[in-house]
């Protein structure tokens, strides 16, 4: 039989893609189910050591790869019965063959479960997970992963590897674009709405798709902010700070877990019992299957952990279940078993977690239950999905500067100069992780402004820069063909041509930052600025005096002091997705007024890495200044160019003072929190209350402040509206240092405002 599986990568890898849905749709850890416990038993009765072994295979097709190592032999490894799962194949006609050889040429007839990145959308892309989590928005957060999933059935996956819940305070991470930020208690929201979003109320119904959440643990505190590195915390930061998104997303009913690349306590994670085990199962109660990330379990071998074989036993001991295209339990496991290094039950108790997961998704039933050729001609990419994604990337959109009301733009008269490598650019528009997406498709900027203004306003288009000029960064930006290309004409010239463009407008509308390759997976960056060749066109500009709006696309927070200081407006897109001219155009000529609020800290410059909001104090606390002997810099102020939380409007809320129902309170009372929020503007507008509470004496060093609720409340101009917040002791638990969860009595400050630096704030004392 000729193999119908390519060894050629497929690159589209960029960064990574609403119908309202009730967050109460979660599918739960249930008590394990009879029916499901007597089918896989008595299947597994059946089944050899081969076979069982074969189940904890996931390979890859060649289509869309992260790494140096593909598989090869894929159809006669599924034809033996050597192989559970594949991933990077879909479409209903690819899916179908891959199963009909695992239905029919298989011995016991087990179907596959067909695996891909979606990460921010599947066909029609949404705006990166980092721009979704600003929308600060769960429903249409949630909306965004059932269009994903009911566009990833219909052309026959069943399963996702998303969302990714790492807390990142690093920006040089180049994955921080694939997370929700820096917030714990916000990245588990968004978990838990992400998670509802692909798997709906069952993991039977045919839109359905099993989420897999990434990296566990950790993986967002590499040092140094470099792709693959040790990561090295406390146990107590760990709980605290980093493992809350986990545990919510576990908590939604996710069916699956993806072991990260790091160590943990020293031990990478797909090997590490504590993490996989104790912490995972016994601990939180996950009921699913773990995968490992890509050849992550053989790469446990340059961690130091001994060879394949060793890395092996020690990962299944450990509790990983399924092998990501390293082949190492396919071909060590056996030998192991009968050497005595690992047991029957280990081997059948991770077979068993496999086999439950297709139960679950009801492939036994139906091996075939989304290929349909008719869903996927008209559910893919339908007009209904990009409204909603257009929706998703209007609301995450962060306005990071608006001097003089210079925003909206006027949709009549006069002439807008649109300038920049990312005006008239569609493939970047997609951004990274878009395996399935067509960034042909895409709207470009400058077809979005077409679209609005027609014919009322007069454009001229200048490309002004490329993306970098230089040539070593070039090549590694390019790992797939032509993701990034240079213009071949002398950057001076193409500075020049767009001062001529500019020298014509009334305002120049200057769109640059970051392509899709910038940022993602084995995306770090040393220098988070906006790339040299761009940021000389931005001064050329500058020079005329002309009012300038920079439209910034990035995967990550950039250090933009020259643009602050410079431009009349900034904002911040992201990468959009399918829509994203549409949407930026809907923004800047005010059809929609920009809601979005960072969900990460923007430093000034990157010395100040890690820079983040909910900071511990020290014994010498920061002053303002330039004061010695205090834990500040020589050189510039502590505090971020933007703060976590931070987003404009094209009109401006007032915050009344805190009101608190009660100032003393005992046990389980419940406090309520009350603000009135005035538009005081000239343009109806919603706005993220935030509130934050801080514990300032504790039994140890508390944050500063931390996030505990938001409200978005939409406001006409003129009106004000009260916003109030219900807390209870449950917003008031930390981690001790016992790791015990529980909350202290004492004196606390409630905090509501704008933003994590602009706050009003009362006192509460609150006993047990």
């Amino acid at each position: 039989m000729k193999s119908f599986f390519s060894n050629k990568p497929l690159f589209k890898i960029a960064a990574a893609a609403m119908l309202v849905l009730p967050l109460g749709n979660a599918v739960a850890q249930t008590q394990p189910d009879a029916k499901m416990n007597a089918f896989v038993s008595g299947l597994m009765k059946k089944m050899t050591v081969d076979e069982k072994i074969g189940q904890l295979n996931l390979v890859t097709s060649g289509m869309a790869i992260t790494g140096s190592v593909t598989n090869n032999g894929v159809d006669n490894g599924i034809a033996k019965g050597q192989i559970g799962g594949i991933f990077g194949l879909y479409g209903v006609e690819n899916v179908r063959k891959a199963q009909d050889l695992a239905v029919k040429n298989s011995r016991l007839h087990i179907p596959l479960i067909f695996g891909l990145d979606v990460i921010h959308g599947h066909r029609t892309i949404f705006p990166i997970p980092l721009g979704m989590s600003a929308t600060w928005d769960l429903d249409i957060i949630q909306r965004s992963a059932h269009v994903a999933a009911k566009e990833a059935t219909a052309e026959g996956l069943n399963w996702v590897f998303s969302p990714m819940v790492d807390i990142a305070r690093d920006a040089r991470w180049g994955r921080i674009s694939e997370g929700s930020g820096e917030d714990p208690w916000l990245g588990g929201k968004i978990a838990g709405a992400m998670v509802k979003g692909y798997q709906g109320t069952s993991l039977k119904n045919a839109d359905a798709v099993m989420a897999c959440v990434k990296h566990f643990a950790l993986y967002g505190g590499a040092e140094a902010g470099r792709e693959y590195n040790t990561v090295d915390m406390s146990r107590l930061q760990m709980y605290q700070d980093y493992l809350p998104p986990y545990k919510a997303a576990v908590d939604a009913g996710a069916g699956s877990i993806m072991s990260s690349f790091n160590t943990v306590d020293g031990i990478p994670s797909t090997g590490n019992k504590w993490l996989l085990t104790d912490l995972l199962r016994k601990q939180w109660g996950f009921k699913g299957f773990v995968v490992s990330d890509y050849t992550s379990l053989s790469e446990m071998s340059n961690h130091g952990l001994g060879d394949l074989p060793q890395v092996s036993a020690l990962a299944l001991k450990a509790g990983l279940d399924m092998d990501m295209v390293a082949e190492g339990f396919l071909n060590t496991l056996k030998k192991s078993l009968q050497q005595g290094k690992v047991t029957q039950a280990e081997i059948d108790l991770a077979c068993r977690r496999v086999l439950e997961a297709k139960y679950k998704l009801g492939l036994f039933d139906n091996p075939y239950k989304s290929l349909n050729a008719e869903n996927e001609k008209k559910d893919v990419f339908t007009e209904e999905n990009r409204k909603v994604a257009r929706l998703a990337a209007e609301h995450s959109f962060v306005l990071l500067k608006n001097a003089n009301q210079i925003l909206p733009l006027k949709k009549s008269g006069g002439t807008i100069a649109v300038v920049g490598p990312l005006a008239d650019n569609k493939r970047d528009m997609l951004g990274t992780w878009v395996i399935a997406g067509e960034w042909e498709k895409s709207v470009s900027v400058l077809e979005g402004i077409k679209h609005v203004v027609g014919d009322n306003v007069k454009l001229v288009y200048a490309k002004g820069a490329n993306i970098t000029d230089d040539a070593e960064f070039m090549k590694r930006l390019n790992f797939g063909p032509g993701m990034v290309s240079l213009d071949s004409r002398p950057p001076g010239d193409m500075i020049e041509e767009a001062v001529k463009a500019a020298k014509k407008a009334d305002i120049v509308v200057a769109v640059v930052g970051e392509s899709q390759s910038m940022s993602g997976e084995s995306s770090s960056r040393s220098d988070i600025d906006v790339p040299e060749s761009q940021k000389n066109m931005l001064k050329a500009l500058a020079k005329l005096g002309k009012p300038m709006v920079i439209v910034v696309f990035n995967g990550r927070p950039l250090t933009l002091t020259w643009e602050n200081e410079n431009a009349a407006a900034i904002l911040d897109v992201w990468a959009p997705g399918t829509e994203a001219g549409n949407a930026i155009a809907e923004v800047l000529f005010g059809n929609y007024n920009p809601a979005g609020k960072l969900t990460t800290t923007f430093p000034r410059t990157v010395g100040q890495i890690p820079i983040y909001y909910n900071h511990k104090n020290t014994g010498r606390p920061y002053t303002d200044g330039p004061t010695k002997f205090k834990s500040n810099y020589l050189d510039i102020s502590n505090d971020p160019l933007f703060p976590f939380g931070y987003g404009l409007s094209y009109t401006s809320f007032g915050y009344s003072d805190v009101k608190l129902s009660k100032t003393n309170l005992k046990g389980a009372e419940t406090l309520t929190a009350t603000v009135t929020v005035t538009n005081k503007g000239a343009y109806a507008g919603e706005e993220v209350v935030q509130l934050y509470i801080s514990d300032p004496v504790a039994s140890i060093s508390r944050s500063v402040k931390e996030l505990k609720g938001f409200n978005k409340v939409n406001l006409q101009a003129g009106e004000a509206k009260e916003v109030s917040f219900t807390i209870t002791p449950e917003q008031l638990k930390f981690y001790n240092s016992q790791l015990k969860y529980d909350w202290e009595p004492g004196e606390f400050i409630i905090r509501i405002g704008t933003n994590s630096a602009d706050t009003h704030s009362a006192k509460v004392k609150w006993q047990k």
